[in-house]
């Protein structure tokens, strides 16, 4: 009790020296308080933002682990004999108990001679075929009925889902049926919803119907029925990573969505009456059929059940040296945490600058304190007083002096922490938007690839529809852990500052400093 009223006399006599340390102590405490805020409110929005989200999950071919277990002269034929998983597998992974839902979707490609379809095909010069030997059952996510040896494809991409849920950009809003209504899940009727470009193009209505050609035999058709209407927002065409992306049938309007029954009905049925040839040139089997491509997303509760089911994948038979299991949606929520996660690296570094030029004038200040009261400490010294006591006093005071600093602090940090980690936070986004559009830039505005961000990857278009959904704002609000983080800051700029006064009273002589005195 002594020394902590020795401490606050100390204290009050020093009025000058302790607000000026105060002041210090309080810009070091406000800066440490910003930062932290922005640090834990990071990491609350991160676990948060990642708990409540539904992740969805697909199977496809890894071909980079593929080239790499095999010698240098085998990996064409490799990349040839590829072949993506099918449904029959798709749902033996779907029996894990981390997979809520698990849908799936069947897509082709076909012609029509009476629809005009929205775009010109008439400049598309790639030879089809030559694609299809470079990238023949490497679809992601596609059966062993895949896209090999695909033959012709045409303008019109039909896609059959396995259930409504599994009409993602219905569910996103990308596309909303405007007439009639969407066919029924599990209708073998061959009832489909076309674009309103589409049907406007060609003077179709609910209840027409529409009738479309294998592009592998023009013999070979298919009367669909339209049951709906739909618009899609979408702005441009799109290749969206797939075989297709290189003809009309990539267009969103030009693409027709059916129930999955009714498509594969369609399919297995063109297979059933197909005719293959033997291409002279290569020697390989080609036929008429229809081509499907089938793929599965499975549906899981949030991140800890996504991890938990690529193990339960691969016990359950996947070879996860040819396949790995993907999701759009941790990829999507990883890029929009850059601004954030730059953000909460910036504050780490600013805070350990601070500190270190915070601590090291608190250092100094109590280097300069420690000669003006060395006669003090003398004096304390002979009448007694364990220079450990005279050290622990010195402590004291700084403590007291760091905890009115931290207390102030603390107060202003938590009112200006919110709207200053929030215009940091903006200005990081902007960055990294500025930075993306100048990549888009340098491919002089025709850039759809894969723009490095960190931790996850954007599908940039110059039509904005790449643009990731940034987290652009936090609640940096000082919680128990900031507080307790500031507690240990103070607490260690005390010892830090004390350091040197408690050298110096444990190395000084009483009788010395007051012979001098004298």
């Amino acid at each position: 009790m002594y020394l902590l009223k020795n401490a606050l006399k100390s204290i009050s006599r020093a009025k000058t020296r302790n607000i000026l340390i105060v002041i210090i102590a309080s810009i070091i405490t406000i800066s440490a308080c910003i930062a932290l805020s922005i640090r834990q409110s990071a990491e609350t929005a991160r676990e948060a933002s990642i708990d409540q989200m539904k992740i969805t999950a697909q199977i496809s071919v890894d071909r980079q682990a593929m080239l790499k277990s095999v010698q240098s002269g085998d990996r064409t034929n490799v990349l040839r004999n590829i072949q993506g998983i099918s449904l029959e597998e798709m749902l033996s992974y779907a029996k894990s108990g981390n997979v809520d839902d698990f849908y799936y979707t069947l897509t082709s490609s076909l012609n029509s001679d009476e629809a005009t379809v929205p775009v010109d095909t008439s400049e598309v010069t790639e030879s089809t075929e030559d694609l299809n030997t470079q990238f023949e059952g490497m679809g992601p996510g596609g059966s062993r009925r895949g896209f090999a040896g695909m033959g012709n494809q045409g303008d019109f991409t039909v896609v059959g889902y396995s259930s409504h849920n599994a009409m993602s950009t219905f569910m996103d809003g990308t596309c909303k049926v405007i007439e009639g209504s969407v066919f029924a899940e599990d209708t073998k009727e061959p009832d489909c919803l076309i674009s309103d470009e589409l049907a406007l193009l060609n003077d179709l209505t609910v209840g027409d119907t529409i009738t479309l050609i294998n592009p592998n035999d023009e013999e070979e058709t298919v009367v669909m029925k339209i049951n709906g209407i739909y618009h899609n927002s979408e702005a441009a065409m799109s290749s969206g990573g797939d075989m297709m992306g290189f003809n009309a049938a990539s267009d969103p309007a030009n693409r027709i969505y059916t129930s999955y029954t009714a498509l594969r009905a369609v399919v297995d049925n063109s297979e059933a009456n197909a005719v293959v040839e033997v291409d002279e040139t290569t020697g390989r089997e080609i036929s008429t059929a229809l081509r499907g491509q089938e793929a599965g997303t499975y549906v899981l509760a949030d991140a800890t059940a996504y991890d938990a089911f690529q193990k339960d994948a691969e016990d359950l038979g996947l070879d996860t040296s040819i396949y790995a299991i993907t999701s759009p949606d941790l990829d999507d929520y990883e890029q929009s945490m850059i601004p954030l996660e730059r953000l909460s690296s910036y504050a780490a570094y600013f805070l350990l600058i601070v500190l270190i030029i915070g601590g090291a004038i608190l250092v100094i200040f109590q280097v300069f304190a420690i000669r003006e009261r060395k006669y003090e400490i003398g004096v304390l010294a002979a009448i007694g007083m364990n220079k450990r006591k005279v050290a622990a006093q010195f402590i004291a005071e700084v403590f007291i002096v760091t905890f009115i600093a931290i207390i102030i602090g603390t107060g202003t940090g938590s009112v200006i922490s919110v709207p200053v980690a929030n215009r940091l936070l903006q200005d990081q986004v902007q960055a990294v938007e500025v930075s993306q559009q100048t990549t888009m830039n340098n491919f002089g505005g025709g850039f759809e690839g894969r723009i490095p961000g960190g931790a996850g990857f954007l599908q940039g278009r110059m039509d904005g529809s790449g643009d990731a959904d940034y987290i652009s704002s936090i609640s940096a609000n000082v919680d128990i852990v900031v507080l307790l983080q500031l507690l240990f800051i103070g607490i260690l700029l005390t010892l830090v500052s004390s350091a040197s006064a408690i050298v110096s009273i444990l190395r000084y002589d009483p009788l010395k400093i007051l012979s001098n005195r004298s």
